[in-house]
């Protein structure tokens, strides 16, 4: 809703201006009441009329709130329709099952985007912000002005969302929580309406087109060229208005809010070329440019359209990402299917995804098999296999089997849902260099202002029809659109195009940054390797913790057994021997470290059943190893140091040597006492990734330092490194202390990008410059950084940095564009070489072209497949 010339207040009173309003006009909106029913009611110590009952309401509302100075904030004259319809049945949107499509409704403190109908003006903002803001439980309302968006936080437990929408009816304004898919549709209205607005100009046009045939050809001259002047001055009239009421409003707005928009020049040059003919029309001296006008907004127009239409084609990676989202599900219920709406499905439904369908929801499969394709997820081509106790995403489509999945998110809680809002996010955020564009936009607006009239002075001694109609060439030609595109198109093909390859930038700023890194740190576990350590060997030592001897006696530490035995080696382990791996391996169970697992993996493989151990007093040392009572039994597993310190000693052979694993890239040794004797030793081993030696080869060979990171011993870590391409070495290094070398590194000039995935990496990738999380981590590293790679192939990390490097060279060359296009059109403008219908065509030229040269960025992927396709990548 705009403000009203109605109630509007004076300045420095606050009272009334009653006296700006006539009697026949609303006191709220300023509509007329002829033809109305009109109600008149008791406002503000006086009897009022009203349009209709709904600015009768809204007026009353804000006089009571103690907010008519809405009224005085509303620019003199300016005049609204009434409120919208308010949304129906507003009691529902207080359902958490409702709110859940929208928000986290966990917590009380809750906050929701709200599509809001009938902002105009910043007077509406500063009506909403601050009508909302007196409530009760309110914590912050923010209205952007240009998306028409109002982001709400309030207390749930002290305010319900129904009362705010309520709130919001009663001062005039209709909200809805946002969908992208109704924000989709409104854009889709938008360009629609510009559609009818350059229909409209093009049959002005076309008409226009035989009066300047008939001036041309000699009419000019003739008795009836004041007839064709005024036919001209009534084609051009309307479509001045309505055609070009997007520019005038868009210069407007600008001017009110004391910013000098890209539409100021174009209202000033379309008003002057007009003026100058009404003169001509009126004075009947001179020549008309009726057609220029006219011809001047169709093509404008065009170049809108155009731009609209690439735009969106452009960012079309939200929508096609919001078209994977099922609208419907199979659900079984009772053992009946049931087809429902997907809002209508919960947490723990059953679903029935058939074959061939998109799987609806995120979930766990409870029965049947069958291979999904997840290329949307994570850019991988292959099908996966999923059966029970697998986890299943939305929007991924289920090959030839049958699958029942239990639900475990929804609709914005889902993995889709999640890329979607970081492409959101990606797309809407400013890069650094952005932001100095859109400083630089109102100084070139003015300079083109400048030049304007600097042409005018100098062509006004020679004739004032050449002054004029240079000038208006400079001020069309000189348009900064392809200026002020230059950085939002490439971020938002970029981050687009990255999301359909399994790269997710949560913000662009991301990509300039990334684009400068130098330095690449790797966590090893997880990242480097496949993060499934399994244990290749073991060895026993020959002493037993009272209690666990064969004869009952107590035993006595002695000498290690006769060395490593490779795995699987089940049939060769003892009585005492399987014992000891029960409780270690009932210990590791709680556990969620991948050491961890492949101990109780082996303990399965072996046949080990761990099911009636008791564990308590659990104790965790990151970095170190694990402490706990297992059955009564003081069980102890880690490395040889910590052993130590917890005043474990750890045997010697019988010469008296200690003796450790056999060599190996990989491996990791494990100490295991119990009641404070050491008395088995694991080797657990882990596989480098595939293309883990490919993708430091790719990144050394861009002039980028890699190195490891890692907390094993210093000869194991450089192992690692000699099969990966001789990289730099950082070993020994406890989970906490990540952070700090990170910090170091830094601290010595390096712009350094951290690659890891567990939770220990967390803040080693906020430290970093960039923080990138590989697709298998956990969702506290997902969550700590700043690129997250869907899928888990190390290729993606140089493809980001190729991306990155791309994108910040589309941007610069868009800069450049736009200032060559200025450097060599606008001296030929002022020089009067170009008329203001060859301006209009120009202009939105240089806009095209930009966007053009971004949409360049979606060949990143396919220019390598032909190269690389068996690698799976694309090149830099």
């Amino acid at each position: 809703m705009t403000a009203a010339s109605g109630p509007t207040a004076v300045a420095n009173a606050g009272e009334p201006r009653q006296a700006a309003l006539t009697a026949d006009r609303c006191f709220h909106c300023g509509l007329p009441l002829a033809g109305t029913e009109a109600v008149r009611a008791k406002v503000a110590g006086g009897e009022r009329d009203f349009c209709c009952r709904g600015c009768q309401s809204v007026c009353e509302a804000i006089y009571a709130a103690g907010l008519e100075g809405f009224y005085r904030r509303t620019p003199e004259g300016e005049v609204l329709g009434p409120p919208p319809e308010p949304p129906k049945q507003l009691a529902l949107y207080d359902l958490d099952e409702v709110q859940a499509a929208y928000l986290d409704t966990s917590a009380d403190l809750r906050e929701i985007n709200l599509h809001v109908e009938g902002i105009h003006c910043a007077a509406c903002v500063w009506l909403i912000e601050t009508g909302l803001s007196k409530l009760p439980g309110v914590e912050e309302a923010r209205v952007n002005l240009t998306g028409r968006r109002l982001r709400l936080k309030w207390d749930n437990s002290r305010q319900r969302l129904s009362g705010l929408l309520g709130r919001l009816s009663e001062i005039g304004y209709a909200a809805v929580p946002f969908d992208p898919e109704t924000a989709e549709g409104a854009i889709k209205r938008g360009n629609r309406a510009l559609l009818f607005r350059m229909a409209f100009a093009a049959f002005a046009a076309m008409n226009l087109m035989w009066v300047s045939i008939a001036l041309y050809a000699g009419a000019d001259e003739g008795e009836f060229r004041g007839l064709f002047h005024w036919i001209g001055f009534a084609i051009a009239t309307p479509t001045l208005i309505y055609s070009g009421w997007p520019f005038y409003r868009g210069a407007w707005l600008g001017l009110r809010q004391g910013a000098l928009t890209m539409d100021l020049p174009i209202a000033i040059g379309a008003s002057i070329t007009y003026l100058y003919s009404l003169y001509v029309t009126v004075g009947g001296q001179g020549h008309v440019y009726w057609d220029t006008v006219v011809n001047f907004l169709f093509v404008i127009l065009v170049g809108r359209f155009l731009e609209a239409m690439s735009k969106r084609q452009a960012m079309a990676s939200t929508q096609r990402l919001l078209d994977l989202q099922p609208k419907i599900a199979t659900l079984l219920r009772d053992g009946e299917e049931v087809v429902v709406p997907i809002r209508a499905v919960a947490i723990d439904d059953i679903l029935l995804v058939r074959p061939g369908e998109t799987i609806p929801a995120d979930g766990v499969v409870s029965e049947g098999r069958s291979e999904v394709d997840e290329a949307m997820l994570s850019g991988e081509s292959e099908p996966v296999k999923r059966g029970i106790g697998d986890r299943v995403a939305a929007g991924t489509l289920n090959g030839a089997g049958v699958l029942e999945v239990r639900v475990t998110g929804l609709l914005r809680d889902t993995a889709l849902g999640r890329i979607i809002r970081l492409v959101e996010d990606a797309q809407s955020s400013k890069a650094p260099i952005q932001s100095l564009a859109d400083r630089i936009v109102p100084w070139f607006v003015a300079l083109t202002i400048g030049l304007a009239l600097t042409t005018f002075g100098l062509w006004i001694s020679r004739d004032l029809e050449t002054a004029l109609m240079a000038a208006t060439s400079v001020l069309i030609i000189t348009c900064p659109c392809a200026f002020g595109l230059a950085t939002p198109m490439a971020i938002a093909v970029a981050s687009g195009l990255g999301a359909r390859h399994g790269i997710l930038i949560k913000q662009g700023a991301v990509l300039e940054t990334l684009s400068d890194i130098d330095h690449f740190v790797f966590d090893k576990t997880g990242t480097l390797t496949e993060g499934r350590p399994e244990v290749i060997q073991l060895q026993t030592v020959a002493a037993r913790p009272d209690g666990l001897d064969e004869q009952g006696q107590s035993a006595e530490p002695s000498a290690l057994d006769a060395g490593w035995q490779a795995w699987p080696a089940a049939a060769v382990l003892d009585h005492r021997e399987r014992e000891h791996l029960r409780l270690v391996a009932a210990l590791e169970r709680v556990s969620e470290h991948p050491l961890a697992r492949a101990v109780v993996r082996l303990a399965k493989d072996a046949g080990i059943g761990l099911g009636s151990a008791q564990v308590r007093d659990v104790q965790i040392e990151p970095g170190a190893g694990i402490s706990g009572l297992v059955d009564g039994y003081r069980v102890l597993i880690g490395t040889r140091g910590w052993l130590h310190e917890n005043g474990v000693a750890c045997q010697t052979s019988v010469d008296g040597e200690r003796r450790e694993a056999p060599a190996s890239p990989l491996g990791t040794t494990l100490h295991c006492a119990i009641d404070g004797v050491e008395c088995l030793r694991l080797l657990a081993a882990d596989r480098l990734r595939a293309d883990a030696a490919e993708v430091v080869q790719r990144l050394q060979t861009d002039g980028i330092r890699v190195t490891l990171l890692t907390g094993d011993r210093e000869a194991v870590a450089r192992r690692i490194a000699a099969q990966l391409g001789a990289i730099e070495v950082i070993a020994d290094v406890r989970p906490e202390d990540k952070d700090r070398v990170i910090r170091a590194l830094q601290q010595r000039g390096e712009r350094v990008a951290m690659v890891g995935d567990g939770i220990n990496d967390a803040p080693a990738l906020v430290r970093a410059d960039v923080g990138i999380a590989v697709g298998s981590g956990t969702d506290v590293s997902i969550a700590s950084a700043d690129i997250v790679l869907m899928s888990t192939e190390l290729m993606r990390v140089p493809d980001a940095a190729a991306l990155s490097r791309r994108t910040l060279g589309t941007i610069r060359q868009n800069i450049g564009l736009s200032i060559t296009y200025n450097l060599i059109m606008v001296p030929l403008a002022m020089a009067a070489l170009i008329t203001p219908l060859v301006a209009a065509i120009s202009m939105p030229l240089s806009s095209l072209a930009v966007i053009g040269n971004s949409a360049r960025l979606r060949w990143l992927f396919k220019q390598d497949a032909g190269s690389s396709a068996k690698r799976g990548h694309f090149g830099g």
